[in-house]
């Protein structure tokens, strides 16, 4: 969590390294003209008397004759830096920055209250005047290894903003940081908080191996540093070692109950333990000592979400987005709760949203093309996927959700306007780049039979026809190519299998999506109705199953229309009406033959209007159960002549 980043160096312990004797600090006029300053020791040679307090242990200056009491200022000012450094500690930043300011008033030379300074101001997120102090100690002493830490921790605090000159810049801010914590660890080499900014940066940067062993370090050096232990929790929980993470996160609080990271930590391993409502305790105690904290929020939405508290879980998702939006995470959590509602396009709004703040982020985009799919906008998934494609050339759910898309077009269209288009040539070639970098990924390949069947190639039914699927993911691409090969049953028994093997109401729902949109609507209605069955949200389940009636009464409707037209030999009209009603539902029998016959009593006697007829005879005998075997010989008898008819009309087009 960010911000441990700014409580790392609270603790006064990351005063060890500073001098003890006094010196003139620049800019700030001294009120002691009686007393010359002295020249400033190495933060080796410094010395100090250690004071332990319940949450750290601190340091304070000595007098001249070595006494280890409070320092007592000129002016008759007696200011306590044991209690400053313990408020430090304790996260009271304001507190302990009026005491320090207090003592650099009577004695501008005290080079520890200037560190204290500096410390507190960077935690109230002061960061410039944070900087100053630090630069004012490391002019009169250049190795002075506290001070450089502080600089990187100022560095890295400079990373909580939502500036885009920030973002924009952030390799090079932790690049600077990386130099000044290794330039603490380097002059202090036993110095808890060098290693211990060290191991924030590393943290920040996603190396958590060297992370925890820099932590690690920290707490050796010093085991009272609270913050450094809820640090290392952080990563052992980013490294899935949740039983290691706890161990930290709880020392860390027993060593200051005011960490709120610790809090979070514990809440966030809680939570991926499924104890939540020990989570929820934890991360609310969080929030009480930190309420602006972005990722305990997230946390405390998904932890409500858990509970099924989806008004609970949208209102701590919603303030996330307002303390840090340019984070894409809570825009994804809003979305998934109102997808799993039914609600697509407030889920598209959520993530639009969360793209106007983070326009490169691809897993905003990717699930704004697949909503726009679900929702068969065809030319908005293409626009999508492509702009994925345009960043991510090898973005294999892209590739395949462009192809997905494209066929969802080629049905609203004309395929050969489909074929001629630059979308189909962008997926293609994308397609065939993919499947070379992923050569055993059945899905891409499926998804290429998918694509090549629309121009009708011979090479399809060759390749796919006896494939065998290893994987639910197999079988929903299998299950689709076969839908758009007139396969119907077989489509249906693949998308039966996955909805057999499924227990996750989530996943059920995924699936019966993919049905829908394929218009398989039988295996669709099923993988809603289990989903039900099984505890999935009961508004997405209703939303599915009432497309699925819609989609069945359009077809119906338009069938009937269509009898009506084509009993009154309107054929044009009525072989329209027959394929809208198969583009809703292309396993309606009704449909099928209306279509075929259509075709075959049309005035029209042309290859492709008797080879389309016979097709739809085939996919009427594969929809239709209820035929008698006598039936379905003639049927195979009708088609049987129609094909002759094509190849006696093909040779006669050839001998003309």
């Amino acid at each position: 969590m960010n911000r441990t980043l700014s409580f790392a160096i609270a603790l006064s312990g990351l005063l060890l390294s500073a001098s003890t004797a006094t010196a003139q600090v620049p800019g700030v006029p001294s009120t002691q003209p009686a007393q010359p300053a002295k020249k400033l020791p190495s933060a080796a040679a410094t010395t100090s008397t250690k004071t332990t307090s319940t949450t750290s242990t601190t340091t304070t200056s000595t007098s001249a004759t070595g006494s280890g009491a409070p320092q007592v200022l000129s002016g008759g000012i007696k200011v306590d830096m044991t209690t400053a450094e313990k408020l430090l500690s304790q996260g009271k930043w304001s507190d302990a920055e009026g005491l320090f300011r207090e003592a650099l008033v009577s004695n501008p030379t005290d080079v520890l209250a200037t560190l204290g300074l500096g410390m507190a101001l960077a935690n109230e997120f002061k960061l410039d005047s944070a900087d100053t102090m630090f630069d004012r100690v490391i002019a009169i002493d250049p190795n002075n290894a506290t001070a450089y830490a502080g600089k990187a921790m100022v560095m890295l605090n400079r990373l909580q903003s939502s500036s885009g000159t920030i973002r924009n810049e952030k390799d090079s801010i932790l690049k600077q940081a990386e130099d000044y914590a290794k330039r603490a660890t380097t002059l202090g080499p036993a110095n808890a908080d060098a290693h211990n900014a060290l191991g924030q940066v590393y943290k920040e940067q996603g190396r958590n191996d060297e992370a925890a062993s820099e932590l690690t370090n920290a707490t050796i050096m010093n085991p009272d540093m609270s913050y450094a232990y809820s640090s290392l929790g952080m990563v052992r929980l980013a490294q899935n070692s949740p039983a290691e993470a706890s161990e930290a996160f709880k020392r860390a609080i027993t060593l200051n109950s005011g960490n709120s990271t610790a809090h979070y930590g514990l809440g966030a391993t809680l939570l991926k333990q499924g104890q939540i409502d020990d989570a929820i305790k934890e991360l609310n105690t969080s929030l009480y000592q930190f309420p602006n904290s972005w990722p305990v929020r997230m946390a405390l939405g998904q932890a409500y979400n858990t509970q099924g508290n989806t008004v609970a879980a949208l209102q701590q998702f919603q303030l996330s987005t307002l303390i840090k939006p340019e984070n894409a995470e809570p825009y994804l959590a809003m979305a998934d709760i109102h997808q799993q509602r039914g609600d697509l396009e407030l889920a598209l709004a959520d993530l639009r949203s969360g793209l106007t703040q983070s326009p490169y982020d691809l897993s905003l985009r990717q699930r704004i093309a697949d909503i726009d799919l679900s929702l068969e906008r065809a030319d908005d998934a293409i626009k999508g996927y492509r702009a994925i494609l345009s960043m991510s050339a090898n973005d294999n759910n892209a590739v395949k959700g462009l192809s997905q898309a494209l066929f969802l077009k080629a049905q609203k269209a004309t395929v050969g306007a489909m074929l001629s288009s630059n979308d189909y040539d962008t997926a293609n070639k994308a397609l065939n780049e993919a499947i070379k970098l992923s050569p055993d990924d059945m899905e891409l390949r499926l998804a290429k039979a998918k694509l090549v069947s629309l121009s009708g190639a011979a090479e399809f039914q060759a390749q796919y026809a006896n494939i065998q699927p290893t994987c639910d993911g197999e079988r929903v691409a299998l299950a689709e190519v076969l839908a758009t090969q007139g396969q119907f049953k077989k489509a249906a028994d693949e998308f039966n299998a996955v909805t057999t093997n499924l227990k996750d109401p989530k996943q059920l729902y995924a699936v019966a999506d993919i049905a829908t949109l394929t218009r398989s609507l039988d295996s669709a209605e099923a993988a809603y109705k289990k989903s039900l069955a099984m505890g999935g949200n009961p508004e997405r389940g209703q939303v599915g199953l009432k497309k699925v009636a819609d989609l069945r009464k359009a077809a119906a409707d338009a069938a009937a229309v269509a009898a009506e037209l084509a009993h009154k030999r309107q054929w044009d009209g009525a072989i329209a009406k027959f394929r809208e009603a198969i583009k809703d539902d292309p396993a309606l029998p009704s449909a099928r033959r209306g279509l075929a016959e259509a075709l075959e009593e049309g005035p029209e006697d042309s290859v492709p209007t008797l080879s389309e007829s016979a097709k739809q005879y085939q996919y009427y005998l594969a929809v239709a159960t209820d035929l008698t075997e006598h039936d379905r010989e003639k049927l195979t008898d009708l088609i049987g002549k129609l094909n002759d008819k094509v190849a006696k009309l093909k040779q006669k087009e050839e001998r003309q």
